[in-house]
C-alpha cells in the first residue's frame, strides 16, 4: 500500500458540556496536530498516490475554518460534542469532499490532541 501523509495543526477552543467528560467540561484549549493520509494501492502514470502540494493545500483549506475558534461558536458543530474523534470525522467528510472527483483510495485523518493522546477516523 502506497501512501502520502500531510501535517498541519491547528488552535482551537471548545467545551464538551456533559458529566462524562469532567473538568474538560469548561472552555479549554488545544493545540491539535492532524495528519491526513492518503492512501492507494497502485501510484498513478506520475507514479504518485496524489500530488502533495495539492493534497497540502486542499487540508489547509479544511481547517482554516477552524484554526484559532471556539468550536462551541460555530454553527455547523451546534448541538455537538466536539471531541478529538468527532473533529477527525468531520475533517475526513471534508476532504473527502474536496477530492471525491479525483482520488478514488482510501483516506485516514489522526489527531493528535497532546504528546500522549490521538485519536482519528479513516476510510
Amino acid at each position: 500500500m502506497y501512501f502520502v501523509k500531510i501535517r498541519e495543526s491547528i488552535m482551537i477552543a471548545h467545551s464538551l458540556k456533559h458529566p462524562f467528560f469532567g473538568p474538560a467540561q469548561k472552555v479549554h484549549g488545544a493545540t491539535y496536530v492532524v495528519d491526513v493520509t492518503f492512501k492507494s494501492e497502485a501510484v498513478d502514470e506520475h507514479n504518485v498516490v496524489i500530488d502533495i502540494g495539492l493534497a497540502h493545500q486542499i487540508v489547509k483549506d479544511v481547517l482554516k475554518p477552524l484554526d484559532y475558534q471556539n468550536l462551541d461558536d460555530l454553527t455547523i458543530f451546534e448541538g455537538h460534542l466536539t471531541t478529538t474523534e468527532f473533529i477527525a470525522k468531520f475533517i475526513f467528510d471534508e476532504v473527502t469532499s474536496k477530492t471525491a472527483s479525483f482520488f478514488k483510495g482510501k483516506i485516514g485523518v489522526s489527531i493528535k490532541e497532546n504528546p500522549n493522546a490521538w485519536a482519528g477516523f479513516e476510510s
